[in-house]
This record gives C-alpha cells, structure tokens and sequence, in this order.
C-alpha cells in the first residue's frame, strides 16, 4: 500500500497547469511560495508532467512505471516459482536415485 500523497492529486494538476501556461514562465520557487508547497515539489511535479506530455527523455511516464514496476513483481515472482521446482526437482531426483549418496 503506498504512503499517503502529501498534497492532493487536484493541487498538483492546479499547480502545474498554472505554472505552464502563465506567460512570463514564472520562477518555482516564488510560484511554489503562492500555492504554498514546497519549491522542489512544485519543480518535480512539473517534470513529471513533462515527462507524461512526452517533453522529455530522460524521465519515465506515469505509464511506463507503473508498467516497470508490474514486471519487476512479475520478475520477483517468477524468480521464487523457479526456485521452489528447482529445490523440488532436486528432492524427487534423489528419492529416484538411492544409490546417489546425499
């Protein structure tokens, strides 16, 4: 269960719309004092949303983390599955095999 957001969903959307469309760009850290969250938030909130628009390279969409983060826990999980028929496979093969010493 992930932590509960700080700032709700609504405030985050309200504060990034207002800082890209308000002309002149106007400074984060005097806009994030108006809203009243912190400075870095408001700045990693945009680059999120920038992110999301496809402005951006070097970050990952909402999209693909959600989508990494489901194949990490696939991965996980397929990795336990392997471990336990590997552990089995060894268990049966030496109740076939008596004459293997343990």
């Amino acid at each position: 269960m992930p932590a509960p957001r700080k700032y709700p969903l609504e405030l985050r959307e309200r504060a990034v719309r207002m800082c890209r469309t308000a002309e002149p760009k106007p400074v984060i850290r005097r806009m994030a004092e108006e809203i009243g969250v912190h400075h870095e938030a408001l700045r990693g909130w945009i680059r999120q949303a920038e992110a999301d628009a496809g402005e951006r390279d070097d970050l990952l969409t909402n999209d693909e983390r959600t989508e990494l983060a489901a194949l990490r826990k696939e991965n996980t999980q397929l990795k336990r599955s392997n471990e336990i028929l590997r552990t089995a496979s060894a268990f049966f093969a030496a109740q076939l095999d008596p004459a293997r010493p343990r």
